[in-house]
């Protein structure tokens, strides 16, 4: 039995048909490199060797009686691999498109609670002869760094080698439902007493961040964001689309400003597509566009659970025509931003999450959708930007070399578009998710990247 941690059960709290909390992926694999020949049968019978005995594939959740407590994983003892690996085709002419479209659908498509959170389905007919797997797991489940090492159980560095984690969970046992209603009055009973504890670094923090508004040198604040078209009540279905820039051209201009890092010129990358899709539309707003950046914790937090990250805010310069500007203003305003976010501790959001509410959550999320409270109330954020770090080498999943991975993470009320980065072998893979009802053509902002890019290298390398 393993309990979730407050923030893991918040990504179940907040789910509804509408706000879905998974995140996925569009791997594209060459069959030519499999050992044999590629068929479906033999792909899936290996893909389940690779999981047997891994907790990430295997555990499923059983929730406590009451919703006193938050639930727990245990394993599936009745694990079937045909109802997590599905097969399918795209339809003719098998393009970027095609395959994007079935993802969007396949992405609004929520996961069985009943059994482990996670899915692959494996899509043939691609015309260039690759094969693509589209992937979901829940975000209760994994967060971008762990749900990036997912690759690691299912890949090898050659075809014909082992996965390089081969590494096995103990058996989750399932308790009983009076021991889950025990567990749960004694986690509330003590409740109070961690509020008290955390009220004193709270307070420190709230009086850190004043101090540092008034000295200019605090990260952006939410609620400040201006609206746009994606910035309102969202729907369940979703579209995608993805591009690859070189990582090579994105180094060579973090080298070239100071202080600038990869994730500076990612941000200011994403602006500057922003802007030029928002110009195209006629809707650019005259202050910039805010971004949520979620960051992980995981080497600084001392808490249990899949998810540890925290959130920075960071604006991404869509109102600075000028590329070098934008890219030089980025990195001077993320020093603060980093600075800001290295001074709250890394467990504050753990903490406070563990007073997350299901009742609580669930009718503020009916209520932000129902009332269409995101069409009127102040923009929090304009999007979700996430750079996970991806493997330097070329890999190789159930034997099939990955040419690219495009991830894509979940959209909310009021910030209907998600923008997530991966590097991979030498590229930058850039993954566009969104409401389709708010951005029904992604591509028209995916296809803003590459342009964007070679704007940016001739401003700062010349």
């Amino acid at each position: 039995m393993d309990r979730l941690s407050g923030l893991d059960a918040s990504f179940l709290y907040l789910e509804s048909g509408a706000q879905l909390m998974h995140v996925c992926g569009v791997i594209v694999v060459d069959p030519t490199t499999i050992p044999g020949g590629y068929d479906f049968q033999t792909f899936k019978k290996e893909l389940s060797n690779r999981v047997e005995g891994i907790a990430m594939f295997n555990r499923k959740l059983k929730f406590v009686p009451g919703g006193i407590d938050f639930p727990v994983w245990v394993t599936d003892d009745e694990f079937d691999i045909d109802r997590h690996v599905h097969r399918m085709a795209v339809p003719s002419p098998g393009s970027d498109r095609e395959l994007s479209e079935v993802s969007g659908h396949l992405a609004g498509i929520p996961l069985d609670r009943s059994r482990p959170l996670w899915e692959m389905h494996v899509i043939e007919g691609l015309a260039n002869g690759k094969i693509a797997i589209f992937s979901k797991m829940h975000h209760a489940s994994v967060d971008g760094v762990s749900g990036s090492n997912m690759i690691s159980y299912l890949c090898s560095l050659e075809s014909d080698a082992a996965p390089l984690d081969t590494s096995s969970a103990e058996h989750q046992r399932a308790p009983s439902n009076l021991e889950l209603i025990g567990r749960g009055v004694l986690a509330t009973a003590t409740k109070p007493w961690q509020i008290v504890r955390l009220t004193a670094p709270t307070t420190r923090t709230l009086v850190e961040t004043s101090r540092r508004a008034r000295r200019g040198t605090a990260m952006a604040a939410p609620l400040t964001a201006p609206r746009t078209s994606f910035n309102s009540t969202i729907t369940g279905h979703r579209s995608i689309a993805y591009t690859d820039v070189s990582l090579d051209t994105i180094k060579d201009i973090k080298k070239a400003v100071p202080g600038a890092t990869v994730n500076d010129v990612v941000l200011a990358l994403s602006g500057g597509a922003l802007r030029r899709y928002l110009q195209e539309r006629g809707e650019l707003p005259e202050t910039s566009l805010l971004a949520s950046v979620p960051v992980s914790v995981r080497s600084e937090s001392k808490r249990a659970g899949r998810n540890q990250v925290s959130s920075m805010f960071c604006r991404l310069g869509t109102d600075i025509e000028d590329p070098l500007d934008r890219i030089t203003g980025m990195a001077q305003a993320n020093v603060n931003a980093k600075e800001h976010h290295k001074a709250v501790p890394a467990d504050t959001l753990q903490e406070w999450a563990e007073f997350a509410a299901p009742r609580t959550f669930g009718l503020a999320v009916r209520m932000v959708s129902d009332l269409r409270l995101a069409d009127r109330a102040p923009v929090i954020h304009n999007l979700v930007i996430s750079n996970v770090p991806g493997p330097p080498v070329p890999l190789y999943f159930v034997g099939a070399r990955i040419d690219a991975l495009y991830p894509l993470g979940p959209v909310f009320h009021g910030a209907g578009l998600n923008l997530t980065v991966m590097s991979n072998n030498g590229l930058m893979h850039i993954g566009a998710i969104a409401c389709s009802e708010l951005m029904p053509r992604p591509w028209d902002l995916i296809d803003k990247f590459p342009d964007e890019l070679e704007a940016m290298r001739k401003a700062v390398l010349g």
